[in-house]
């Protein structure tokens, strides 16, 4: 090898060797710049072993900083690392459209107090630099906060406030500190760095907003550390279950002459959630102590813990209960309401669940055509579940009240594991027919009220529930006669 191929060679190894202490002055710089002060771009290295060490550091701590702000197990999630090198590649495109050429020979550093970057490699560094600095500085604040379970879900303002706070000041903090190194460090036109600016903001704004693939995810624990045993079938337990359905419709007491009488059904088919159960159990009490209806209620259930109490809730034992009451019922004088709590789908059927049984879903068509064949005229219809407004329609008429917990477009909420009520059962009747009026319209408009609150301090994602409700003329009257009827008995 001649000399000036020596030199090249000894010249490339120097650039290449990593000088003690080289990242640490990054960092230090990093933090100049995350406090909005100009960074001292003289005795940086900018080589690509020091470039590629800087992103390096910044991509592994994000992803030990996403494992500790999961309280809890957590699964890894390999295929998330991809979507780090697009913004890491739309950052460096951007960083050689604002210092497309060094401002003077490498290694050389810039006029000292300029502030301005000496290459593009040398900005994307220094981004990276002050990414680290701001990711450590906001762990250790967050974390804790974490941890300390005040972005848990809660319902008071105060942690609604928190979660905003959380997300809106660290962004404001990144965002001010990026935007401050890119326009002390380049002489470009300013039209350019505005937009190269604007472009990165939406990038980091997209990316806190719309959460993309992250490399750890929350594992929930395991059904066998939540649920009690399965069901066990039996000949007993289904010949249990005849005899439970058959007591249960028997012991229906006959109307009572001279006042509208009121029947009831609730209908919990969804065994993996115990909100379901208290709620029909909750709402078959209301309709006993405030509308007379103690002796004329059913519950149907799906729960492991009330098979000797309560028929299943399957759509056979439904059709039944309707025959049934149709029979002990005056159908032109009397009303019967009828609360179905379960999860729901936009195509408007009911969740059923109850494993190891297999069972059909109940659905609006299925309910309408059982109850005009049982020629019942009076009916309330109450349907607690996701996109529940779904069922408005097909039962609708001029003696039918139908409502619902949520639209056809939107979810319900309080229907998870840890809910002891849903929203709409809490709200609809624990609070306002249990005590306050006997008017399901007045209840269900003070309902909507509550329910707004209450998911907006909650952070319900994907817009409020917008509780439905129809009412026919006809059953409009009758149900005003119902109240003054009930109002008159309890005073």
């Amino acid at each position: 090898m001649d000399d000036t191929g020596d030199v090249a060679l000894e010249r490339a190894q120097t650039v290449e060797r990593l000088e003690p202490g080289a990242l640490g002055r990054w960092w230090r710089e990093g933090l100049r710049t995350a406090l909005l002060r100009q960074p001292q771009w003289l005795e940086l290295q900018s080589t690509p072993t020091v470039v590629a060490l800087l992103v390096a550091a910044v991509l592994l701590f994000d992803v030990l900083l996403q494992r500790l702000y999961i309280v809890g197990d957590a699964s890894f999630y390999w295929p998330a690392l991809y979507m780090a090198w697009l913004p890491t590649a739309i950052m460096a495109w951007a960083c050689w459209c604002l210092v497309p050429r060094p401002s003077r020979p490498a290694g050389s550093g810039s006029r000292p107090g300029s502030g301005l970057a000496p290459s593009a490699a040398a900005l994307f560094a220094m981004l990276f630099a002050q990414a680290l600095v701001l990711a450590l500085a906001l762990a250790l604040i967050l974390v804790p906060m974490v941890h300390a379970g005040l972005f848990d879900g809660q319902r008071s303002a105060i942690a609604v406030g928190w979660r905003w706070a959380a997300w809106l000041l660290p962004l404001a903090w990144i965002l001010a500190a990026q935007w401050t190194l890119i326009w002390r460090a380049s002489e470009a036109a300013p039209h350019r760095r505005g937009l190269l600016m604007a472009l990165l903001g939406a990038m980091l704004i997209g990316n806190a907003w719309l959460q993309p693939l992250r490399p750890w995810y929350p594992v929930a624990p395991s059904r066998a550390d939540t649920d009690p045993a399965p069901m066990r079938l039996t000949q007993e337990s289904f010949e249990d279950q005849a005899a439970t359905l058959d007591l249960r419709l028997a012991s229906i007491a006959p109307r009572r002459a001279g006042a509208i009488n009121v029947f009831a059904i609730t209908y919990a088919p969804y065994a993996d959630e115990d909100v379901f159960m208290r709620e029909s159990k909750m709402v078959a009490s209301v309709m006993a102590e405030r509308f007379d209806a103690r002796a004329r209620t059913i519950q149907l259930v799906n729960h492991r813990a009330t098979g000797r109490d309560w028929p299943w809730a399957t759509v056979l034992n439904l059709q039944r209960s309707i025959e049934h009451i149709a029979r002990r019922m005056n159908r032109d004088e009397d009303i019967l309401f009828i609360h179905l709590t379960s999860h729901g789908a936009r195509s408007g059927s009911l969740a059923t669940s109850f494993s190891p049984l297999t069972m059909q879903s109940l659905t609006p068509g299925m309910l309408k055509a059982w109850l005009d064949a049982a020629g019942i005229r009076h009916r309330i219809v109450s349907v607690s579940a996701c996109y529940s407004g779904s069922w408005i329609e097909p039962l609708a008429d001029d003696d039918t009240l139908v409502m619902t917990a949520a639209d056809a477009d939107h979810t319900s909420y309080g229907c998870g594991r840890g809910s002891e009520l849903t929203y709409f059962g809490r709200a609809m009747f624990d609070e306002q027919l249990r005590s306050q009026t006997f008017s399901f319209e007045a209840a269900h408009a003070a309902a909507r009220r509550l329910i707004d609150e209450r998911e907006k301090l909650a952070g319900k994602s994907d817009g409020y529930s917008n509780p439905q409700i129809r009412v026919g003329a006809a059953m409009h009257e009758r149900l005003a006669v119902l109240e003054r009827q009930r109002k008159a008995a309890l005073h």
